[in-house]
């Protein structure tokens, strides 16, 4: 699936963005995902890994 971390599953969140005058329209929060080489099963292979998990080092670098 696009969009969702390969490390923690972190994914797509849906809400409402609230006007001023309180309308409210549908919206989406996408998380900040980066294209990686990393070390999968021992192989180097490019995954979608989200910030999160490159900073604390859950994904190890290719």
């Amino acid at each position: 699936m696009a969009n969702v971390c390969a490390v923690c599953a972190k994914g797509v969140v849906t809400g409402f963005q609230v006007s001023h005058s309180h309308i409210r329209t549908k919206r989406t929060w996408k998380p900040n995902l980066q294209n990686v080489r990393a070390i999968v099963n021992g192989t180097p292979a490019r995954i979608k890994v989200c910030t999160r998990c490159l900073r604390s080092g859950k994904v190890q670098r290719a």
